[in-house]
């Protein structure tokens, strides 16, 4: 069960609307590392943790602060729209820089200007399950494997890209009540990513077998040889200066073989069979009758 309260986690106030950057602002709230993807994705993983009460109370004490950063996103992107796009561009005009990109005053030219005409045609004002260029919010953002050390991985990842999406939003406005929000996010981006890592860590300490997730399937089914070689497919050899070109792998299993010149170990390419006739593929060309 959950309950809201009515007081945002943090303020979400700007100092004065802007429709260009509110469509800009769409991507951190309905986009692939958006505020929506992580929301679903943590909570998901805490409905479906098997693993210790520690875990799946942490997952879901962070998927529901997550719900607080949909609200906040939504209603600022709200309020950046607040004013009708003609004055808010009259409002933006008044920056010589900004006016000389937008021009005119007329409905048309805002929504051509920048501004996400579904912002006007659509939502009324509002903000949407939408990225930055109007694609919809896709459940397949959604990551719940089962796997904890998978799942927190990626979650590393999640709240890496969306710290880095937010922290050029802020580069790309001056408006101070904007930014102390996203100042906000991004430190509380700084908590998760580090709590994911401290989880990850925790799942370790526990006692989890952290060689590459599953750790569960056994090891002498893999084809052994070639489980710890770094093959050189491209030009040059300067991926042989790295960490992952020699010495003792991270799973403490082996030891890391570099290869300059891998070769194939498949078979000769061969063309495929002809497909079933009743699926009307592509068919050769019949042959001429042989003249007699």
């Amino acid at each position: 069960m959950f309950f809201r309260t009515n007081k945002y986690q943090y303020n979400a106030k700007p100092e004065r609307p802007d429709p260009v950057y509110a469509k800009k602002l769409q991507e951190v709230l309905g986009g692939q590392w958006g505020e929506i993807s992580v929301m679903m994705t943590y909570l998901f993983q805490g409905w479906n943790c098997r693993a210790p009460e520690k875990y799946r109370d942490m997952i879901l004490d962070i998927g529901t602060e997550e719900i607080a950063h949909v609200e906040m996103l939504a209603t600022m992107i709200a309020r950046l729209l607040e004013t009708s796009p003609v004055e808010a561009r009259e409002d933006a005009a008044k920056n010589s820089a900004i006016g000389a990109v937008l021009g005119g005053t007329r409905m048309e030219d805002v929504l051509v200007s920048g501004m996400n005409p579904q912002h006007a045609i659509v939502s009324g004002q509002g903000a949407t399950p939408t990225d930055s260029v109007g694609y919809p919010w896709n459940a397949r953002y959604t990551i719940s494997s089962g796997n904890l050390l998978a799942d927190f991985r990626f979650n590393v990842t999640a709240e890496s890209q969306g710290r880095l999406q937010v922290c050029r939003l802020y580069e790309m406005t001056d408006d101070p009540g904007v930014r102390d929000m996203l100042s906000f996010l991004i430190a509380r981006d700084t908590m998760h990513q580090n709590q994911w890592l401290a989880a990850i860590a925790e799942l370790e300490a526990d006692g989890l077998d952290m060689t590459p997730a599953p750790a569960t399937f056994p090891q002498e089914r893999e084809k052994s040889e070639v489980a710890y070689q770094f093959w050189n497919c491209s030009d040059g050899t300067a991926s042989e200066q790295g960490r992952w070109a020699k010495g003792p792998t991270p799973d403490g299993k082996g030891k890391f073989e570099y290869l300059a010149d891998p070769q194939p170990l498949g078979e000769t390419v061969e063309e495929l069979a002809a497909g079933d006739p009743r699926l009307h593929g592509t068919p050769k060309k019949p042959k001429p009758p042989v003249a007699s």
